[in-house]
C-alpha cells in the first residue's frame, strides 16, 4: 500500500509540473500614452497658450498604431468646462467615423481620463483621432517652426495634425506643421 501511495504522489507532483511549466499566459504589455513623447519629440511642448471660446473646430492627430492593441480610455484637457465635448476616433483610408464619444468635460486646465468599451486597432492601419471644441490648448515650437512627421511616441506614430472650422462631424482636411492643438490623447494597450 506504501508503494501504490508513493507512485500515486509521484503521480500527481509530475503532472502538475508539466501542467504549469506548460501554461503560458504570455507577455503582459504596459499601458501607454502617446501625448507626452508627441510633445517632447516634436518640440509642441515649448510654448502653451490656450483659447476659450475660439471658434468651432474639429482638430486633431492622424496616427497609425505600429502594433496590434486596443484604446481602453480617452484622455482630454481643456482650458474651460464643457459637458457635451465631441471625440471621434476615424478610418483615415474612408474618412469615415469608427468611433464617436460624447465626454463631460467638467474640470478646466486639469486632464481627465474617460474609460470607453475598449476599440482594437489593427497595427500599421492609419486612424484620426478628433474632438469638436471651441476651448483648447495651443502649443508651438520655439521659433514657430514647423515640426517633421512623422512623429513616434511608444507604439504610435503621429502622421500629422490637421483640422477643419464647425461645428459638424467632419474629418479635417487642413495640415499644420507649425502648432498642436488640443491635449486630446488616449489609452493604448497593445494586445500581441
Amino acid at each position: 500500500m506504501k508503494n501504490y501511495l508513493t507512485k500515486t504522489i509521484l503521480a500527481i507532483v509530475i503532472t502538475m509540473s508539466f501542467v504549469s511549466c506548460s501554461k503560458d499566459d504570455g507577455p503582459t504589455f504596459s499601458e501607454e500614452n502617446f501625448l507626452p513623447g508627441y510633445l517632447t519629440n516634436s518640440g509642441f511642448s515649448a510654448i502653451s497658450s490656450s483659447h476659450v471660446d475660439s471658434g468651432n473646430y474639429e482638430f486633431g492627430v492622424e496616427f497609425t498604431p505600429l502594433v496590434k492593441g486596443k484604446i481602453t480610455a480617452l484622455r482630454v484637457k481643456l482650458p474651460a468646462v464643457n459637458n457635451s465635448l465631441r471625440i471621434t476616433i476615424w478610418d483615415k483610408a474612408t474618412t469615415t467615423p469608427i468611433r464617436t464619444e460624447t465626454v463631460n468635460v467638467n474640470t478646466f486646465d486639469t486632464e481627465q481620463s474617460f474609460d470607453i468599451t475598449d476599440l482594437e486597432l489593427t497595427a500599421d492601419h492609419q486612424y484620426a483621432l478628433t474632438m469638436n471644441s471651441n476651448d483648447w490648448y495651443e502649443r508651438e515650437r520655439t521659433g514657430g517652426t514647423n515640426a517633421t512627421y512623422p512623429i513616434t511616441s511608444n507604439n504610435i506614430k503621429i502622421d500629422s495634425y490637421k483640422w477643419i472650422s464647425g461645428t459638424t462631424q467632419s474629418y479635417p482636411t487642413n495640415l499644420a506643421l507649425n502648432y498642436y492643438a488640443g491635449d486630446l490623447s488616449f489609452n493604448f494597450i497593445q494586445v500581441e
